[in-house]
């Protein structure tokens, strides 16, 4: 349990870190771009295709961090009327669906991906335009190991309730 909690949190803070780069990136190229259009009348060429593609990155890697944290889109209709204990089989249910959705999206992605790379289109000019879509089977990937890890924390949890208010299952995950 240690060690994947561990885990996910190193990847969660390369994930951090990886996405300040990016914002910070997005915004001074932004900025530049502003400013080079109302000086000299024109910005840079390749400015706008990169910054589409950075947000692309951002959704990707955003979405994995909100996955960790559990706060991804969730939809909450009967948790405030399950027990606790029916509420974490719930939830192992939910993720269990999420990890066989996520995976599916991330075979899916890396087709598209691989496709793209065959066909052979560029970015800037020699770019593979794969390099930058690679996010999309990678942040789905990133999904389902973070469903998966979730699960076995709410498994972990299931199985060590003992339904007193002192052992919440909240705590043990």
């Amino acid at each position: 349990m240690v060690i994947l909690r561990r885990i996910n949190d190193f990847i969660a803070s390369l994930e951090e870190w990886f996405l300040v780069i990016i914002v910070i990136s997005m915004v001074l190229l932004a900025f530049l771009q502003v400013v080079l259009r109302n000086i000299l009348g024109q910005g840079i060429l390749w400015g706008d295709p990169l910054l589409r593609h950075l947000v692309l990155w951002i959704g990707f890697v955003g979405a994995s961090l909100a996955t960790r944290s559990e706060k991804h889109i969730n939809m909450d209709v009967f948790g405030r009327l399950l027990s606790k204990k029916a509420k974490l089989i719930a939830q192992i249910i939910i993720n269990l669906f999420a990890i066989t959705v996520t995976w599916f999206l991330t075979s899916a992605s890396w087709r598209f991906v691989m496709a793209e790379k065959e066909f052979g289109d560029t970015l800037f000019g020699n770019l593979p335009v794969w390099y930058f879509q690679i996010i999309i089977p990678v942040g789905f990937l990133l999904m389902s190991i973070r469903f998966v890890i979730i699960t076995i924390e709410k498994c972990h949890a299931l199985l060590t309730f003992n339904g007193n208010k002192q052992n919440n299952p909240k705590e043990l995950i």
